[in-house]
């Protein structure tokens, strides 16, 4: 089951953060403000859920967790560009 739930995060971090916007105080917990988790919604979602996982689990970011939170950044930035290359190579 915790397999299953990761890669639902995994695939749809947008919808977990508003679902845990809306029904939970989870983020609110982690970010003392709404900038933050809406940017994160926007940009880095999966950053902004892996954030608010370690803050509220009173895990460091530190070492491994860093490097964590590291890999997380590198898969939202890597979604970014997509699309761009894909529209260059067309023609």
């Amino acid at each position: 089951m915790p397999c299953l739930l990761l890669i639902v995060v995994l695939a749809f971090p947008r919808v977990i953060l508003a679902l845990m916007f809306f029904f939970s105080t989870y983020l609110q917990r982690a970010y003392h403000g709404l900038l933050l988790p809406l940017l994160g919604f926007f940009f880095l979602p999966l950053t902004t859920l892996v954030y608010a996982w370690m803050v509220n689990n009173h895990m460091a970011i530190a070492g491994g967790n860093l490097l964590i939170l590291l890999i997380a950044a590198v898969i939202d930035a890597s979604g970014l560009g997509g699309g761009e290359w894909h529209r260059r190579n067309r023609y």
